[in-house]
Order: structure tokens, then sequence, then C-alpha cells
């Protein structure tokens, strides 16, 4: 068996003296763990840095066998992880797509979107440009695992107008009149989330409050909460920058 696909490198894991298990997020069969021969020496280690695009070609004897692979560089990201708050961003957004996604599963809408990310991430001149990608990127994440959030509708009266907050319990949307009971109980609903355009620094804080909860609740099982440290070490710096704007 053999196949030809653009990827996202998403993690790699040492096996054996110079080889590595490689985690690649691709469109058409979504995320693929393959064996690279030399992945730590000298020439593969700047090919396969997180948040990098390649040319992978796989091959494997039967389809329960780990493929072996090999690469190409498409496109390099590495100057960005001299800079701490993209490369914080990269290590979480490829970390958090490596371990949240089962493999073997198409997710070309989670695929675009995470190369979205990180162009915006290399573009933008400011965090505050590509913040609120990242947000919209976990809900999606959420949403495409089946832990989509509600936010059309309030969860108290029915209507879609002033919708300030959500349920941590539900992930329902709540509007400033039916969340009066429950103040101080409920996460923060920025209003670029429902209605697009541009989002302040503390909307993308609300934003990450918001999906934070969710992925910590409902995809990031006990085995794989280590990964959480990447994203508070994130969160921490993007508020630190915001705090400084």
């Amino acid at each position: 068996m053999r196949s030809e696909a653009q990827a996202i490198v998403c993690a790699l894991r040492s096996h054996g003296e110079n080889g590595a298990i490689v985690r690649l997020m691709t469109k058409e069969q979504g995320l693929i763990a393959a064996y690279v021969r030399g992945a730590r020496g000298r020439r593969m280690r700047p090919v396969l840095m997180a948040g990098n695009v390649v040319q992978a070609q796989l091959s494997a004897r039967t389809d329960t066998q780990l493929p072996q692979a090999s690469a190409e560089l498409v496109h390099s990201r590495g100057p960005l992880l001299s800079e701490p708050l993209p490369a914080a961003a990269i290590e979480w957004a490829t970390v958090l797509t490596a371990t949240a996604l089962p493999e073997g599963q198409p997710y070309p809408r989670l695929y675009q979107a995470l190369e979205g990310l990180l162009d915006a991430i290399e573009a933008a001149p400011s965090a505050s440009g590509w913040g609120a990608a990242l947000v919209r990127y976990e809900l999606l994440l959420l949403a495409e695992l089946g832990f989509g959030l509600d936010l059309e509708r309030c969860a108290v009266t029915g209507g879609n107008d002033n919708l300030v907050a959500v349920s941590p319990r539900s992930g329902r949307a709540v509007s400033s009149a039916g969340a009066e009971p429950y103040a101080g109980k409920l996460l923060p609903l920025p209003s670029f989330l429902r209605e697009g355009g541009a989002a302040s620094w503390e909307d993308i804080a609300q934003g990450l409050d918001v999906t934070g909860h969710f992925l910590l609740r409902d995809t990031l099982t006990e085995r794989s909460r280590p990964i959480a440290d990447a994203r508070a070490r994130l969160v921490e710096r993007l508020r630190r920058a915001g705090s400084l704007a």
C-alpha cells in the first residue's frame, strides 16, 4: 500500500536510535501516524518541526501495519519557533490536533482551519491578529468531535437576542435576562463567536476561557491532560501580551 499527501506536522515521538513516529494532519485521510527513519538526524529535524507543511510518501504492507514515511519540506514555519507567542500557539494547536483526533478519519474542515490558523500566526504582526482564529479552531474541533456548543439561542428563554454567556454545564448560550439568576456561574460569551469580526484582547481571553472549559471536560482524558500545560503557557502569555497592549 502506497499513498502520498500534503500534510501538516503535528507531533513527533522518538522511536529507535534515530527514527521517530510522526503524526501528520492531512486533508483526505485526517491524522496519520507513520515511522520516519532518520527523523532526528541533522537533515530531517528542520523538516519535521511542528507546524511545517510537508509532502509525505507513505507505504505499508497491510492496513494494520504502522506505515513508513519519507517527507519533503513544502513550507517551513521554523523561524516562528524563536518567537515565544507564535511558538506557544503552534505548539498548542498541533499537539491538540495530534492528541484529540482519532487516526485515519478525515476532517477536511479541521485541516483547512488548522492551515488557516497557522497562516494567520505567520502573517499577523501580533497575537491580536490570530487569537480569534485560535478560539474558532478550538470551537470547531469540539464540534467535529461531537461536543459542539449551541450559541444560537438562549437556554433559558429560547430567544436569540442579547446572548452574553455560556452555561458551563450544557454548553448553550444564555441571554442577559436569562443570566441574571445565575450570576457568577456562567462563562462570558464574546460577541465575535456569534457575529464574527475583529476581537479585542478581552474577547480573545473570554473565548479561550469558554473553549478551554469544554476541551478539558470533554476531549482531554486523564492520559492526555499533561498537554493542557502547553495551553496554560499560551493563555498566560496571551494575557500578558494583552495587558501590555
